[in-house]
């Protein structure tokens, strides 16, 4: 069994932002040797998601259009009031509830099959990170076990 490892610094411009890293997760495969196994990509933070779906402009906009509408980014969240919220604050907090409870709905990882050196994809399959909060320095990350 092999394991390999890669990370991807990605600096976003805006929220949410849908960044299409299916090519660069495709060249870690390419770079690991590894034929059949699994692929994980993961998001580190708790306000970025990682999705599969479809790289078509309109239903971006239908997503962008779903997020907010299931969590506005202006709602009442009491994680956005900083007058009784204690925990996990930083100088630099922002009002981000909406973020978070977007991520609830699409997730931190997606597993995908690798197939003899290649990922299975469905025609119009795209892997997303997915800005929800606001621009800064992001990091995906991508482990490929298998032999």
């Amino acid at each position: 069994m092999k394991t390999e490892h890669f990370s991807l610094k990605v600096d976003t411009t805006g929220a949410p932002e849908f960044i299409d890293i299916t090519d660069w997760v495709k060249g870690c495969v390419g770079k690991s040797c590894v034929s059949n196994g699994f692929v994980v990509v993961y998001s580190r933070h708790t306000t970025a998601a990682v999705i599969i779906n479809e790289n078509e402009p309109l239903l971006i906009e239908d997503m962008t259009r779903f997020l907010e509408k299931i969590c506005p980014r202006f709602g009442e969240y009491r994680h956005n009031d900083f007058s009784v919220r204690t925990v996990n604050m930083t100088e630099e907090e922002s009002p981000n509830g909406h973020a978070h409870l977007q991520h609830l709905m699409l997730g931190s990882s997606e597993t995908i099959p690798l197939i003899d050196g290649k990922i299975p994809f469905g025609q119009w399959q795209s892997i997303f990170f997915i800005e929800l909060d606001h621009p800064r320095p992001r990091e995906v990350m991508v482990q490929i076990v298998g032999e």
